[in-house]
C-alpha cells in the first residue's frame, strides 16, 4: 500500500521556539479551510495532542520510534492519517535531539525521514538578525536526508527586524514560509509537568487554538506550505491495523532475559490468585464482549488511542468514566485501565468521591484485572500527599522536588495480567512524585539503567507501574489483559 497523503512536520532549534503554536495554529487553520487534517506528535507528550485533537476534530496521535520501533511510524502515521487531505506532524525539542545516547532514535529528523516528509522549521529569531541565516544553514544541512523546506521566524520584533531577517536568509537557500510578530503571541498556561491539558481549560483552550490559528493565518504562507507538504515522498507500507495485529502478534516469550545483573526472584506467593488463561485467543465472538472501563476526564487525561483500539479489537467494549465525577465504576465492569494525568493536582476532589475510591478497592479484591500506569499508580495507592486513595496498594505517594524524565528499556519480572514474565517493552517515565511502598507485593518491571531497578507492582490481577508503554509495540498485551477480564 501506498500513502501519498500531503504532509509536514514541524519542527525547531530547540524547545521553547514555539512548534506547537504554529503546529497548532497550523492544523486549526487548514481545517477552517475546510480540509482533513491528520494530526500527529512525535515523541511520548499526550499534552500536545490533546490541543491537536481540539484543532481539527480527529484524534492526536504520537509517533514515537522509541516506544513503537522504527518500522511502525509509517504504518501508525498511515493509519491515524486514513481519509485525510493533510497531516501536520509536531516535533519534540530540537531537529535532531532523540533518545539519550542513540543517536538520531525519536528524534523530529528521525521521524521525518521515516515519513519521507520535509520539515519546516520555527526559529526564535527575538535576539538575532544575520546570525538567524548560519543557525538555519546548519540544521539545513547536517543531515542529507533531511529535506529543511522552509523556515517560519517567530517572535519578530518589527518590520525592520524582519527584513534584516529575509535578506540573511536569502544566502541560506531556504525560504521564509511564514512571519509571526513578538506582540501576538498567543499564552499558554503551563505547570509542573508542561502545558495544562485541554480537559482542565475548557473554553480556555478552544480560544487558544482559534488565536494560534488566527496567528499563522494572518502571519504563514498557507499555500506554500500546502504545497510543500504536497512534495512529500511516497510511502509504501500498510496502515495499521488493530484487529490485524492482534492476529498475527505471537504470545509474549516466557524466558527472563537478563538487564545486566540477574533481576530478583520475584516473592514465591503474590497475596491473591492472578488467573492464567493461554494467550493468543483473539478475538471475541459476537455477544462475548467484557466491559472495561478506563478513566478519563480531567485527572486522568493521557492515554494512547491505540490502546482503547486494540482492546475494542480484542473482544472488549470500552467505557470512558470520570473519578472526579462518577460516584460508581460503569455497570458491568470486569477490568478496569487508570492511564496517566495530573491526581497530585486533584487529590482532594478524588479523595472526596469515596464511594468510587470503594469501588475500585472492592474490583480489585473480586480479583477484576486492573491496569495503571503512572497517574492510576498513585490513585491505587493508600494516600496522595495525606489524602487518601483506593487503597488497592500498600504504598503512599507524595510530590517530589525532582523531575523523574526518560526512556526506559524494561522487562516484565512477574507475571501479570498485562504481560509474562520476561516480556520486553520499552516505556518512558514523566513524574515528580515518589511512590513509597510497602512490603510483599511483587515487581512489575525491571528496568535498565546505569543502577539496575526493579519499578511498580504486581498483586492480585492488579498490574501498576510509573512506566508509560505504547501497546502498538507489544499487542499481545491488549489480547492478554482482555482475556484475563473475561475470565476472572
Amino acid at each position: 500500500m501506498t500513502a501519498s497523503v500531503p504532509r509536514l512536520v514541524i519542527a525547531a532549534p530547540s524547545s521553547g521556539s514555539g512548534k506547537t503554536t504554529v503546529a497548532t495554529g497550523l492544523m486549526a487553520a487548514l481545517a477552517a479551510r475546510g480540509l482533513a487534517v491528520s494530526p500527529h506528535k512525535v515523541g511520548p507528550d499526550y499534552i500536545d495532542p490533546g490541543y491537536h485533537t481540539l484543532a481539527t476534530g480527529r484524534v492526536g496521535r504520537n509517533l514515537d520510534a522509541y516506544l513503537c520501533g522504527a518500522e511502525l511510524i509509517g504504518p501508525l502515521f498511515a493509519h491515524g492519517a486514513r481519509g485525510c487531505d493533510i497531516a501536520v506532524v509536531e516535533g519534540v525539542m530540537g531537529l535532531y535531539d532523540g533518545a539519550a545516547g542513540e543517536g538520531e532514535l525519536a528524534s523530529t529528523a528521525h521521524v521525518a525521514k521515516l515519513l519521507r516528509a520535509p520539515v519546516v522549521l520555527v526559529v526564535d529569531a527575538s535576539s538575532q538578525s544575520r546570525s538567524v541565516a548560519a543557525l538555519v544553514h546548519g540544521f539545513a544541512s547536517w543531515d542529507p536526508e533531511v529535506r529543511v523546506g522552509g523556515v517560519i521566524l517567530n517572535k519578530v520584533a518589527s518590520d525592520r527586524h524582519e527584513e534584516l531577517l529575509r535578506e540573511a536568509l536569502d544566502s541560506a537557500g531556504v525560504p521564509v514560509l511564514g512571519v509571526l510578530r513578538r506582540v501576538a503571541q498567543v499564552s499558554t498556561p503551563s505547570r509542573h509537568l508542561g502545558l495544562v491539558p485541554v480537559a482542565e481549560r475548557q473554553g480556555a483552550a478552544v480560544e487558544a487554538v482559534a488565536a494560534m490559528a488566527e496567528q499563522v493565518r494572518a502571519g504563514c504562507d498557507l499555500e506554500a506550505l500546502v504545497a510543500l507538504a504536497r512534495g512529500a515522498g511516497a510511502l509504501s507500507c500498510a496502515a495499521w491495523d488493530a484487529a490485524e495485529v492482534l492476529v498475527s502478534s505471537p504470545p509474549p516469550p516466557l524466558p527472563v532475559p537478563s538487564l545486566g545483573a540477574a533481576p530478583p526472584d520475584p516473592p514465591s506467593a503474590l497475596k491473591g490468585p492472578c488467573p492464567q488463561t493461554p494467550d493468543g485467543l483473539g478475538a471475541a465472538g459476537p455477544g462475548s464482549r467484557v466491559r472495561i472501563a478506563v478513566a478519563g476526564g480531567a485527572a486522568f487525561t493521557f492515554s494512547y488511542a491505540e490502546h482503547s483500539e486494540l482492546l475494542g479489537a480484542a473482544g472488549a467494549e470500552v467505557v470512558v468514566f470520570d473519578p472526579l465525577r462518577d460516584e460508581q465504576l460503569p455497570d458491568r465492569t470486569g477490568g478496569l485501565v487508570i492511564g496517566g494525568g495530573f491526581p497530585e493536582v486533584y487529590a482532594a476532589e478524588l479523595s472526596a468521591n469515596e464511594p468510587l475510591r470503594k469501588a475500585v478497592a472492592e474490583l480489585a479484591l473480586g480479583g477484576a484485572p486492573i491496569a495503571a500506569e503512572c497517574a492510576g499508580l498513585l490513585y491505587l495507592c493508600r494516600e496522595l500527599d495525606g489524602q487518601p486513595m483506593c487503597g488497592v496498594l500498600d504504598a503512599t505517594a507524595r510530590m517530589g522536588e525532582r523531575l523523574t524524565l526518560g526512556y526506559r528499556d524494561a522487562v516484565a519480572v512477574s507475571d501479570s495480567v498485562l504481560a509474562a514474565a520476561g516480556t520486553r517493552m520499552r516505556g518512558h517515565e514523566f513524574h515528580r512524585t515518589v511512590v513509597e511502598p510497602g512490603a510483599g507485593d511483587a515487581p512489575a518491571w525491571g528496568v535498565r539503567t546505569p543502577n539496575r531497578r526493579v519499578e511498580g507492582f504486581v498483586e492480585r490481577a492488579v498490574h501498576a507501574s510509573y512506566l508509560h508503554t505504547h501497546w502498538a509495540s507489544e499487542p499481545g498485551v491488549a489480547r492478554r489483559f482482555v482475556e484475563r477480564c473475561r475470565t476472572s
